[in-house]
């Protein structure tokens, strides 16, 4: 009987260090980058675009106890430095601003003013938590978001609701330079409209989709999205070593979860959607086997 007691007291003692040493890494590797590179394979792409390179971060979550404002400053410089030949920011900006959205937004856009500053394309989408909504019942803050626009608009992004843009690149034609870029509105508030958006495309031309929610991804009709990118999932957050599909996110939700890379049959046929792993939080500062990730896409 004493074996028996003291063989379950070192496995307890064994199980508490390795929770323990579990949760000092998962403060640890927020600040571990991931720059993951994919190839976007986009039909009718010119060849003036072919290479180029386009990076996508998202769900900052500025405003978040112990935030991760450190990893989004040093990502932001790589990236000036890197010039890739636009940058997309998939949503969730702020966290939970409160009554006054201000200081949350001020330091977004001093987060954010060095890429526009130096003269790389930045675009982005809102996500829920920029209209101050934590679930899909809450009542959407449209004054919260609509100041955040504004001041990321001041500071030389464009955000994109339901639209589409016509990227260029200098020194190219017109014919040569199009790629256009659809951005979707946020989900949770009913603001996405991807049909509207999609519709502003002309047939048969290139496009690169970007989205906050997944969910926004199966209204797309069939061949009208070949690359498209999502975030909200932080890819879980907290995943099991050499199993980054379970995570916590596969407890909690009773509905398929697409938590990050490409997500396969998903959307309707000659779509593909790609989920980013984000780089804040959501509820716990903390990252478990899901490193904060910006995906650099190499277009062909």
């Amino acid at each position: 009987m004493k074996r028996i007691i003291k063989t379950i007291k070192y496995f307890l003692l064994g199980l508490l260090g390795l929770i323990g040493t579990l949760l000092i890494y998962g403060l640890i590797e927020p600040y571990i980058i991931d720059i993951e590179p994919q190839v976007a394979v986009i039909p009718g792409l010119s060849t003036a675009w072919e290479g180029k390179r386009i990076a996508v971060m998202g769900d900052w979550q500025v405003g978040m106890w112990l935030g991760n404002t450190p990893t989004i400053r040093r990502i932001v410089a790589q990236l000036v430095q890197d010039r890739p030949a636009a940058v997309l920011i998939i949503g969730d900006f702020i966290y939970a601003a409160g009554d006054d959205p201000s200081e949350q937004i001020n330091r977004v856009i001093e987060l954010v003013r060095p890429l526009p500053s130096s003269g790389i394309p930045t675009y982005a989408v809102l996500g829920n938590h920029d209209y101050g909504m934590k679930s899909k019942n809450g009542n959407p803050e449209v004054a919260q978001a609509t100041k955040l626009v504004t001041a990321l608009e001041s500071a030389g992004v464009q955000v994109l609701e339901n639209e589409a843009v016509a990227l260029a690149l200098p020194s190219k034609t017109e014919q040569e330079a199009i790629l256009y870029l659809v951005g979707v509105g946020a989900h949770w508030p009913n603001n996405d409209k991807p049909a509207v958006a999609i519709a502003q495309v002309p047939n048969g031309s290139p496009r690169f989709v970007m989205m906050h929610n997944p969910d926004s991804f199966s209204a797309f009709p069939a061949n009208t999205a070949p690359i498209a990118v999502a975030g909200h999932t932080h890819g879980g957050q907290i995943r099991l070593p050499f199993l980054p599909e379970w995570s916590w996110l596969t407890f909690i939700k009773k509905d398929e979860v697409h938590t990050d890379g490409w997500i396969d049959g998903y959307g309707e046929s000659g779509n593909r959607l790609y989920v980013n792993r984000g780089i804040g939080f959501s509820i716990l500062p903390i990252r478990i086997n899901c490193l904060p990730e910006v995906t650099l896409f190499t277009l062909r």
